[in-house]
């Protein structure tokens, strides 16, 4: 199968003399591809001078993580799209078990690799860990990772497996399911557009999986750390715009009533630690919501498939009942 490695870029050229070489040594089934998000210092030219081998697609302006790889993926042509943040650090035959999944299975859509901390290698990374899924509320979490606590890798995830979402740090897609979803929302900037892109698919009737044959190492945090209240924001707008998208109807308006009032603990919650600028951004991303709701609610799919969540709310168990691991909570 033709497969393009697509790194989105945003001035990091410094990422890129670091974790560009794995990608080139590892992928050589693979045509790689930097998509440049209008950077501003050397990356473009770095890229240019040291690997000529790589093709550069350089987008007009900085459309985010969703924008950007749209905009970047229309001048790309290959059956098989695995978008790789710049902060990856890939291992040998990293790509062989994900396209025999796709050769093997035609209803699967999108396939993400087991990824693991590269500062920490033997734990589970925060960004997607062995495989998304998320409660009714719509808050993600993971195999591997339920809020900040990360599990230790012991082979507990050595699998192939159902998820509901793929992380966006290591992210497969076939071109074609990709087309047909139009890609990722541009509304959503950065942050829980893979969830909203995977939650699309599972209502058109696609699978997602959970590959570990294939293992990557990820930094995270490395263009927008995790305390930057801009994060904060994406967020949880994203997070209610998603639900706004994507849920059935007879649960729509129920589940956002109750997310946006659990919206409301976590904004106290940030005031009684003093994080007042997150607490500022949880009610910019509410009413940021409030002006894209009617916009988003039109989006809405004819059928929305009825998803079983295998935790009814994620914040009950981990913060009320103490489950710090995924086993915990199913």
């Amino acid at each position: 199968m033709k497969i393009a490695v697509v790194i989105l870029n945003w001035n990091g050229v410094k990422l890129l003399e670091q974790f560009l070489p794995s990608v080139i040594q590892y992928s050589p089934e693979a045509a790689v591809y930097v998509a440049d998000n209008a950077s501003t210092d050397e990356s473009v030219a770095f890229v240019k001078n040291n690997y000529p081998s790589v093709k550069i697609v350089q987008n007009k302006t900085n459309k985010g993580f969703a924008g950007g790889y749209n905009e970047a993926l229309g001048h790309i042509d290959a059956e098989i799209y695995a978008l790789v943040n710049s902060d990856i650090e890939v291992t040998e035959n990293w790509l062989q078990p994900i396209l025999e999944t796709f050769e093997a299975e035609p209803k699967t859509a999108i396939i993400q690799p087991k990824i693991l901390d590269f500062k920490k290698k033997d734990y589970f990374e925060y960004a997607g860990a062995g495989g998304g899924f998320i409660d009714k509320f719509g808050y993600p979490f993971c195999r591997g990772r339920i809020f900040d606590t990360l599990e230790k890798d012991n082979g507990q995830y050595n699998d192939k497996t159902d998820i509901f979402w793929a992380s966006g740090a290591c992210f497969f897609i076939r071109s074609s399911v990709y087309k047909e979803l139009k890609g990722f929302d541009e509304d959503f900037f950065a942050h829980q557009e893979e969830i909203d892109l995977c939650w699309r698919a599972v209502n058109r009737g696609y699978d997602i999986k959970y590959n570990s044959g294939a293992v990557v190492y990820h930094v995270g945090g490395a263009t927008l750390k995790q305390a930057n209240p801009q994060k904060t924001f994406l967020n949880f707008r994203n997070s209610l715009l998603m639900l706004t998208k994507n849920l059935p109807q007879k649960q729509l308006f129920q589940v956002i009533f109750i997310r946006m009032l659990l919206d409301g603990v976590a904004g106290v919650k940030f005031v009684f630690s003093s994080q007042f600028i997150h607490c500022w951004a949880v009610i910019r991303a509410h009413f940021s919501f409030y002006r894209l709701f009617f916009k988003n609610y039109k989006k809405r799919e004819k059928n929305q498939t009825e998803i079983y969540f295998k935790t009814e709310s994620v914040v009950y168990g981990y913060y009320v009942k103490g489950g710090t691991i995924f086993a915990d909570l199913i």
